[in-house]
């Protein structure tokens, strides 16, 4: 790849062409094109309010300083809810201004009343860092803005405590700092007025289940001390946001949805990277990026489309060289250092130094490397940022011009989301998603109503789940005694969930009420990622590269693995599970690694099903048990599989949701699908089907799992599982149930449209599969799904 001629001369980039001429010139550098859609999203004018009666003219002129003279109407709206007592949640396009909708009752609360205090959630630390920001530059006398989080130095934090009266961070520190500590927070608690929950729609299945508890658990202190704070909710655009922020806060929440703000226009285009010719050079020209990227790795093929992390790379490079300010999204953390790599490279090779101006960005860096990098953005010394969805909320990245998009993101919420981080200011914006080799990213690019004229999804979580809810009561108990009255505060199972807790001898019964047992505190991860996250250290000096969390250490981190972290390969040596530790070593070996596992599930219950004939539909309880138990080395030059080696990891247990139909054999055998063709038949379906299942979830692949069988010994019959990959499951399963016809009638599309013969990655193909994707049979996966459709009630 040559990056545009503009910048392979001099360097200079010269005037910034149109996002039009942009999206022209990208097209017009390979042979055919690859945009299979072009969406004009049109400008739109804004609608402007008068400023509330209640906000003091201190305030309005702190805004008119920063540039704004009057608020949008749906931030009046929002902000005049929240001001006369009611709990909301607005939910607007990126850039809408949601942020002044909470900053303005408040500030406004905080300036009236010198004793209240506001507490504002975050889900990421950059995001609170940025509000730190717009909030401290305000200039308001007395409300002390400060961020209370794990990157806190410890001299700061009893200041913060006693002084601030605008304290931001997230749910991980609420639940492990403040709410334990709440005796060194009762004046703030005393005199909370607001709680700020910013991008809350992001609070979705385990995750989302855990932060509804901890939001219960702060209305439990702060009832104790005999505050009753108003919730203002900050969320994209979603299915239905005043149901699932009521879900989220367990309180009635009243929802502003008409989005008043002006927007520029946005060229949205689809991009399919190409085929690439049977045993082209070309080919192994993917083996790199997909190798290195984690999700994006495929086995060998005859023939394959080129890497979307390899084409995300090189429209990066281009855009950089026209000049133009762009951020890459990357759905993996070793993605993301793909795409940087590889567009410094490209670069540097055309004008030496010009790669200095593009850098990755993810979850893992020190504090330091982070907040280094968002000040380079900021300020322009970078052009170019390759980003997981680090960077996808909030954070005011003024001057963004393109966003490229490398696979979708797992829902329509994030894809505006990110798409919407480009064209601030009201100034026009390309935003391009880049199409992976998977059965839902291909779906979506020929089928784009399905982007641009579907409704945003719902945002699905489960607070009832028992293995979110029992550990969350446990927290709450150890907090201060639970009372009968606390029950209906944590809502359906809370009563059980108590009597098995005191059953398990973690709570001991007292007249008063129920009483933690245990001298530490219980041990809960709100993400559901597996366990505390693991140390990289670089084993000759000692030194913390990063982390990675648990649940996706036995995968990145087993002995032998390839890791990467700013562009440098690292070997592991030594993965120490107990200590949470893994020990590397620099190298650049010419090969990647990919790590297999094997899985077993059986049936522990049936919550609901529906008998169609010969077809079975069912939701229930699953047992779960996979094993790491090997990894393939495979050649970067070619994708030659070197050799597998196996390991030695735990195996690991999850008790979960799962969906499951089951055919009769007869019906397999009249749909023409031999018996020796059904194992192929259904391992296909069920590849597809978990690719297509976040058309109708917010989830991600990545969030399920899946088993299928030709006999299945709890179902006595040729059966396909799918399931929720977090315990006591996510929602996600209850969502596939509900919306089972539409959901497989798009995955029996999505396989027959394919135009490949055999079954590719845009169809049938997983690239997590642990049996490395054999067998596998296209055609009779079609059978399967007609069989299904053809019986299942609509």
């Amino acid at each position: 790849m040559e990056p545009s001629s503009a910048a392979t001369v001099s360097g200079d980039p010269g005037p910034e062409p149109s996002p039009a001429d942009l999206l022209r010139r990208l097209r017009a550098r390979g042979a055919g094109d690859p945009v299979t859609h072009v969406e004009r999203v049109p400008a739109r004018a804004g609608v402007p309010a008068p400023w509330p009666s209640w906000a003091p003219a201190e305030l309005r002129e702190a805004f008119a300083r920063r540039g704004v003279v009057a608020p949008w109407q749906h931030q009046a709206e929002a902000a005049t809810l929240a001001y006369d007592g009611g709990h909301v949640v607005v939910a607007t396009g990126t850039a809408s201004g949601k942020s002044l909708a909470y900053q303005l009752p408040s500030l406004a609360t905080l300036l009236a009343d010198p004793r209240a205090t506001v507490l504002y959630l975050a889900p990421t630390k950059a995001l609170a860092a940025d509000q730190l920001r717009a909030v401290a530059g305000l200039e308001l006398e007395g409300v002390r803005p400060a961020c209370y989080d794990g990157d806190t130095p410890r001299a700061e934090r009893e200041w913060i405590r006693r002084h601030s009266r605008f304290v931001l961070t997230n749910p991980d520190m609420l639940h492990h700092g403040i709410l334990p500590g709440h005796a060194q927070w009762s004046g703030f608690l005393r005199r909370l007025a607001y709680v700020v929950i910013d991008e809350c729609h992001t609070y979705r299945g385990v995750f989302g289940s855990h932060v509804a508890h901890v939001l219960r658990r702060l209305r439990r202190q702060c009832a104790r001390f005999g505050a009753t704070p108003v919730f203002v909710l900050a969320s994209a655009t979603s299915g239905d946001p005043a149901t699932a922020a009521g879900r989220l806060t367990g309180l009635p929440v009243t929802a502003v949805t008409e989005d008043a703000s002006p927007r520029g226009g946005v060229t949205f285009a689809l991009w399919e990277p190409p085929l690439l010719p049977p045993d082209s050079s070309a080919s192994s020209a993917v083996a790199p990026a997909q190798a290195a990227g984690g999700h994006d790795d495929v086995p060998d093929l005859v023939q394959v489309r080129r890497s979307a992390l390899r084409e995300t790379a090189d429209l990066l490079a281009d855009t950089v060289a026209e000049g133009v300010r762009t951020l890459a999204f990357v759905r993996s953390r070793k993605g993301a250092e793909v795409v940087a790599a590889s567009a410094r490279r490209a670069l540097d090779e055309a004008v030496p130094g010009l790669g200095k101006r593009v850098a990755a960005y993810r979850g893992g860096y020190l504090r330091e490397e982070r907040r280094e990098l968002e000040r380079a953005l900021l300020h322009g010394d970078l052009l170019g940022l390759a980003s997981t969805n680090a960077l996808e909320l909030g954070v005011d990245l003024v001057g963004l011009d393109a966003v490229l998009i490398c696979g979708y993101p797992g829902t329509r919420a994030s894809l505006w989301q990110q798409a919407g981080r480009a064209g601030r200011s009201g100034q026009e914006a390309l935003a391009v998603l880049v199409a992976r080799d998977d059965p839902l990213d291909t779906y979506l690019v020929h089928h784009p109503e399905a982007i641009f004229g579907a409704p945003v999804e719902a945002t699905v979580l489960d607070p009832a789940n028992p293995y979110v809810l029992a550990p969350q009561l446990a927290c709450a108990a150890a907090e201060a005694p639970l009372t009968p009255a606390d029950l209906a505060l944590f809502g359906d199972g809370a009563k059980e969930a108590v009597d098995e807790l005191v059953a398990a001898g973690a709570l001991r019964q007292r007249p008063t009420g129920w009483y933690w047992r245990h001298r530490e505190r219980p041990e809960v991860d709100l993400r559901g990622e597996g366990g505390a996250p693991v140390c990289v250290v670089e084993s000759a000096t000692g030194r913390l590269l990063g982390t990675v969390d648990g649940g996706s250490s036995h995968f990145l981190l087993h002995p032998g693995a390839v890791y990467l972290h700013q562009g440098v390969s690292y070997v592991v040596d030594e993965l120490d599970l107990a200590d949470g530790c893994a020990l590397v070593h620099t190298e650049e070996p010419d090969w990647s690694t990919h790590a297999r596992d094997v899985t077993d599930l059986s049936v522990v219950s049936v919550r609901s099903y529906v008998d169609a004939g010969p077809v079975g539909m069912f939701l229930g309880e699953v047992d779960v048990t996979s094993q790491v138990v090997s990894y393939q080395r495979r050649r970067i030059a070619t994708g030659e599989v070197i050799d597998t080696r196996p390991l030695d990891l735990p195996t690991r247990e999850l008790r979960t949701v799962a969906v499951w139909f089951t055919l009769s054999p007869q019906s397999l055998t009249a749909a023409g699908v031999q018996a020796a063709d059904v194992p192929g038949a259904l391992h296909a379906a069920e590849h597809a089907a978990i690719g297509l299942l976040p058309l109708m979830a917010t989830c991600d692949r990545w969030d399920i799992g899946g088993l299928s069988t030709a006999v299945h010994p709890d179902t006595e019959a040729p059966t396909v599982f799918v399931y929720d990959g977090h315990p006591g499951g996510a929602g996600f399963a209850e969502r596939a149930y509900g919306t089972a016809s539409a959901w497989l009638r798009a995955t029996r599309d999505a396989i027959a449209e394919c135009g490949c013969e055999a079954g590719c990655p845009s169809c049938v193909q997983s690239p997590k599969c642990g049996n490395g994707n054999h067998p596998l049979s296209k055609p009779d996966a079609i059978r399967v799904l007609d069989v299904v459709l053809a019986n299942l009630p609509a």
